[in-house]
């Protein structure tokens, strides 16, 4: 293990996050091995943490689990245990029960519980103490989203000789929802702690600014904050990408080519796919957009023989009620919407509650017409990109809520209210039935968009910002 980041105080650049970038994979003999997670973050980061001696901190999934660190595939990874009671209070409770839901609009209502603040309180300084340790003297460590907002602070005080970011991935709530949390002081001072905070939008950036002058009394100026002891943390939007190359790469592949033509075969190859791709979250207003298609098939505006609707459901985070109720309310939906208009097998709606690798989403995307993207708050929404980067033959159609991030920069899609039914049944036709020269203009657009600003330049720019 020498000449590693595994050595205490040698890493040069720090990932703390909610998970390590890595899944155990348990094979028939009982013998356990480490593969990379999927996701945008982990491709980001990788080459970033090679070339700076790095180390990646994070639970590794499991309970109880008290792991040195490790090397896997030449990342250095650096596990923090959780306890079964931690995963329910910290992650199930405090995270996704309280942060989750009060940063995405109170879409769900959030539930304020003081034991599950004070397991968030007691993991985040567990985080901290393994980031303290592993970093190098002046290193840079990068604290990533809402499960730890009290890092930055606590490491601060731990090794103020760091330099330390903040990225939050999900949306930073309005003013007024902010204040209902009962520890809005803590998270804000917590997250003072870093020298750079980014957000998805412009917007968050404001509200926290905002904030911090109101309701903890730091002068502010511009994107600015001034504290007594002389520091000047900075609060500004980056947007988060994807690896658009690797997606366009996978979507002209042989391969992909060959599973396009199943996938729309298996389907009865109908003239229109629109396709959903989401966890399965309250947030991502899955239910609203099918009751949407559903009525149009009703009223014969969509034809069932022409066309299908293909739902995937990632799913999430199911030990939680609310997920658990809402996975039920889309079954229901999906089997009456089905029983009342589907001719004999062949589905209104094909619904899948199945994680697909990303070879398979590739092609699903390729299969696509009409894309359809309706979160009701989303801070960014990386499937709209990935559909956008699988289209190099300029072909397709995106329908986007104007309430996620990504509706910022893809300007040429669709915009819907997913709050407006019928606004959103009038978009999926007329993202239908547009022509192909519309269609290609609006995609050659959204392309450009999405292959100029990705996830390599989203790392490098906040990292060249908080440096």
């Amino acid at each position: 293990m020498t000449d590693l980041a595994t050595e205490l105080g040698t890493a040069e650049l720090v990932i703390v996050a909610n998970r390590l970038p890595v899944d155990e994979v348990t094979a028939p003999d009982g013998s356990s091995t480490w593969r990379r997670s999927p996701g945008g973050l982990v491709t980001a980061l990788e080459p970033v943490l090679r070339q700076h001696h790095g180390a990646w901190v994070g639970w590794p999934g499991g309970v109880d689990q008290e792991i040195e660190p490790f090397v896997s595939d030449g990342l250095t990874l650096v596990p923090v245990p959780l306890s079964a009671e931690e995963v329910e209070e910290f992650y199930e409770g405090f995270s996704n029960a309280t942060l989750w839901p009060l940063y995405h609009d109170v879409v769900a209502t959030p539930a304020f519980h003081r034991e599950w603040w004070e397991s968030y309180v007691e993991v985040n300084r567990r985080f901290t103490e393994k980031a303290a340790e592993v970093a190098a003297p002046g290193a840079t460590v990068w604290v990533q989203d809402y499960q730890l907002q009290l890092v930055p602070r606590m490491l601060r005080d731990l090794r103020p000789d760091l330099k330390i970011g903040f990225y939050l991935h999900i949306p930073f709530p309005p003013v007024e929802l902010f204040l209902q949390l009962p520890w809005r002081r803590e998270i804000l001072e917590g997250l003072l702690g870093a020298d750079l905070i980014g957000f998805q939008l412009p917007g968050g950036a404001a509200n926290f600014v905002r904030l911090v002058h109101e309701r903890v009394g730091h002068e502010t100026r511009g994107d600015r904050v001034f504290l007594p002891d002389g520091r000047i943390v900075r609060a500004a939007a980056y947007p988060i990408s994807i690896d658009t190359e690797e997606f366009e790469t996978l979507a002209r592949s042989e391969a992909t080519e060959k599973r396009v033509a199943e996938i729309r075969e298996s389907l009865g190859n109908p003239r229109t796919v629109f396709l959903g791709v989401d966890r399965l979250d309250y947030t991502k207003g899955i239910t609203a957009r099918l009751r949407a298609y559903s009525e149009l098939i009703a009223s014969g505006d969509l034809d069932v023989e022409e066309c299908v609707f293909v739902q995937v459901a990632t799913p999430s985070r199911e030990r939680v009620e609310q997920y658990r109720r809402l996975r039920d309310e889309i079954d229901m939906l999906v089997g009456r919407v089905n029983g009342d208009y589907g001719p004999l097998g062949r589905p209104v709606i094909d619904y899948q509650h199945v994680s697909f690798p990303r070879e398979e989403m590739a092609a699903l995307y390729r299969a696509a017409d009409v894309m359809v993207v309706t979160p009701l708050r989303d801070g960014m929404n990386l499937v709209a990109k990935e559909y956008v980067a699988c289209k190099f033959d300029d072909e397709g159609a995106l329908v986007l809520s104007e309430f996620a991030g990504a509706a910022h920069e893809l300007r040429q899609a669709w915009m819907v209210n997913p709050y407006d039914i019928n606004g959103m049944k009038n978009a999926l036709l007329e993202a239908s039935r547009a022509t192909p020269e519309d269609r290609r203009r609006r995609m050659r657009a959204m392309r450009a968009q999405v292959k100029e600003h990705d996830v390599a330049r989203w790392a490098a720019t906040f990292l060249g910002d908080l440096g």
